[in-house]
């Protein structure tokens, strides 16, 4: 039974108890009327808390006996205070407080507090930023863990909506998914709701549905706890110029609502920690150091607990990564962000097409694994649409060519743990390799072979 449906049970023994003492008052006042009607309440009472108790604690439950041995009694005396001559009060009160004590210990003493947490991801392949929470909550006997993704919008370049997306059918088949539709969050009142997307409506490019903004979510539940779907390079927090650059990624709705915010480290904690208290005042200081917690990252935990031996790998893409005697080519994970898209644009594109020509050329010693960042094609809609047709024919070409494998799978732990290396922009995944021991390149915009010829 969940804290609330306790408190709720501890609260109708309290209200029960208080008739009790009006009825004591009745009775010896001889006012029959006025104590058959509240007996009638006491019973109706009685009945709704062991619907209650019995729908969330099961059929036979010991408490439920008791309920139904204090309705037997309520009739009783129900049936005696009709009865000519004048009637005892207080015994009748003695009478039903004794059955009223033993309820009240039941409740406190037989009823498990289950506490409930919901996991809120959007983009499925993002869940890695929340998997190994959820992992221990659906281990742990106390808690009832519900996966529930939430649709999303791409959004227009005036801001408004595009089509909306759900991912719900892409999650692993470990992981029990229930549909948003199906879980009434006024009604359950989750103990705690974890969220991995912090914009709100203040992301270009998309947005969850309103509903689940972080202001909201926090009318449902006692605990929002916003952990990022990002890994940051650690920085000094003593650095100003640095802590300039990533001021963005603290300064969101989901940071400023949220009760509790899980990032990467204890370093990172303190990053946190002097921008928004730069932002906010000295005196606020206290309030991000309560709030910011430096945990760890679930992506990076998912990283480490994976085992190359354990990857499924399509055999259209075993055939890239195959050598012709059977042996397995070097592979290079490269990653292309939306920040690197639209700084340069069209230079970036460029590029691009210049990496795929060099992997390309190589391809009997190098197989190249791309995963674009998951946001570039509704990026690229809202903020770079001229880029658009561009970018789309880069990506037939890729695929078709057959040489290289492309990769827009929710497993971003996958390409990790089977790469040799990384090469590309500056993203989460230059952390997590770092992490998983890989080696790591980062490319050069401006640097295009291509261009030199």
């Amino acid at each position: 039974m969940k804290k609330a449906d306790k408190q709720k049970a501890e609260e109708t023994v309290k209200i029960l108890r208080d008739v009790h003492n009006i009825i004591r008052k009745t009775v010896t006042a001889g006012n029959t009327a006025a104590s058959m009607e509240l007996l009638e309440q006491c019973q109706a009472c009685a009945i709704s808390l062991g619907e209650m108790i019995e729908a969330l604690e099961g059929e036979g439950f010991v408490t439920v006996g008791l309920l139904e041995c204090y309705c037997e009694l309520v009739y009783e005396i129900y049936e005696e205070i009709q009865k000519p001559g004048l009637k005892d009060g207080n015994r009748l009160h003695n009478q039903l407080a004794k059955q009223l004590i033993q309820i009240g210990k039941s409740i406190e003493r037989d009823i498990q507090v289950r506490q409930e947490a919901v996991f809120l991801p959007y983009k499925a392949s993002m869940w890695d930023s929340l998997e190994s929470i959820w992992r221990a909550a659906e281990e742990d006997p106390q808690w009832d863990a519900y996966v529930i993704p939430i649709p999303y919008y791409d959004k227009k370049p005036d801001g408004s909506f595009r089509e909306m997306h759900y991912e719900g059918d892409l999650y692993p088949d470990y992981v029990p998914v229930t549909d948003y539709r199906n879980y009434d969050f006024a009604a359950r009142r989750p103990d705690v709701i974890f969220i991995h997307n912090p914009y709100d409506g203040d992301n270009y490019v998309t947005s969850v549905t309103p509903f689940f903004y972080s202001d909201n979510l926090k009318c449902f539940t006692e605990k929002l706890v916003y952990v990022p779907y990002f890994v940051l390079g650690d920085i000094d927090p003593e650095n100003e110029e640095a802590l300039e650059n990533i001021t963005h990624f603290c300064m969101t709705p989901g940071v400023v609502n949220a009760d509790k915010v899980i990032v990467q480290s204890e370093n990172m904690r303190q990053v946190y920690i002097n921008i928004l208290t730069k932002a906010a005042g000295d005196r606020t200081r206290r309030h991000w150091e309560e709030k910011i917690l430096g945990l760890g990252s679930p992506k990076t935990d998912k990283v480490l607990a994976a085992r190359k031996e354990d990857q499924e790998i399509p055999e259209d893409w075993m055939r890239i990564i195959r050598k012709q005697d059977g042996s397995w080519k070097k592979i290079i994970l490269y990653k292309t962000s939306v920040t690197a898209l639209l700084r340069h644009e069209e230079k970036m594109l460029r590029k691009m097409k210049d990496v795929f020509r060099i992997f390309a050329e190589n391809r009997d010693d190098v197989a190249l694994w791309w995963r674009p960042h998951p946001l570039i094609k509704a990026t690229i809609g809202s903020m770079r649409p001229q880029l658009w047709g561009e970018y789309e024919r880069i990506v037939e070409e890729y695929r078709r060519g057959g040489w290289g494998i492309y990769d827009d799978s929710a497993e971003l732990d996958r390409a990790i743990v089977i790469c040799d290396g990384y090469c590309g922009d500056w993203s989460s995944l230059v952390e997590l390799c770092r992490e998983a021991g890989k080696m790591v390149m980062i490319q050069e915009v401006e640097n295009i072979e291509g261009d030199e010829r």
